[in-house]
């Protein structure tokens, strides 16, 4: 890599940030509920299955059942594939990763567990990313930063040279735990050092970025 920049390593969340799937996980979930007869998510649940693992986003809509083991099981069997036609890539996603991939490493750290490949695969996003950390390959998915921590060993970093882009409190925990910068994409709501709206937006951070980390208390060094 040619690259004079502090920053070495962009690591992105998928759910939120790569891909709009919000209405994905929705149907997803909501089809593995109606096989067991259940109702579909109520709004508080629909907001956990986006930020959790598959296995935790199972075992909380079925808390009030006898099914989670035989829904697990189920989840675990499922061909993903009609779902990810209901994500939605993030505008200018492609052009972005192409454009940094020369100069930088590109990661992915997400809670996804047995579908990220099938989805990186099916949008022709699978040969843009050095690693993908999903849950299956930690003992302690996010919020722990076992994830980043992995990254940044991968590649031979520290902290202050990589950021990660997440749209959610995990992700912000996670980036705190692992004192690595983070990046807020489409959420204002948190107490994010950089926060952005697009993958132009996103451009610019990394041009502007200095070799920040982030301290105990969200702060920046």
């Amino acid at each position: 890599m040619h690259n004079n920049n502090p920053l070495q390593a962009v690591i992105f969340d998928c759910d939120g940030v790569m891909f709009d799937s919000r209405q994905a996980n929705i149907n997803f979930y909501n089809h593995l509920l109606a096989r067991f007869d259940l109702p579909p998510m109520e709004p508080e649940e629909i907001d956990y299955v986006h930020m959790s693992t598959g296995s935790d986003s199972v075992k909380y809509i079925f808390r009030k059942t006898p099914h989670f083991e035989e829904a697990e099981a189920y989840r675990l069997q499922m061909d993903y594939t009609p779902f990810i036609k209901d994500m939605i890539v993030a505008p200018g996603l492609e052009d972005l990763l192409l454009k940094l991939q020369p100069e930088f490493h590109l990661a992915v750290a997400t809670n996804r567990s047995n579908t990220i490949d099938e989805v990186l695969g099916q949008n022709g996003l699978a040969g843009l990313f050095d690693v993908v950390v999903s849950s299956l390959d930690v003992k302690n998915p996010k919020p722990h930063p076992e994830s980043i921590f992995k990254i940044l060993s991968f590649f031979e970093l520290t902290p202050t040279q990589a950021i990660y882009i997440g749209d959610s409190s995990v992700d912000y925990e996670t980036a705190l735990a692992a004192h690595v910068c983070f990046v807020a994409y489409g959420n204002d709501q948190l107490e994010a050092p950089f926060k952005v709206h697009t993958m132009g937006e996103v451009a610019e951070v990394i041009r502007a970025f200095d070799g920040k980390r982030m301290t105990e208390d969200g702060g920046l060094i």
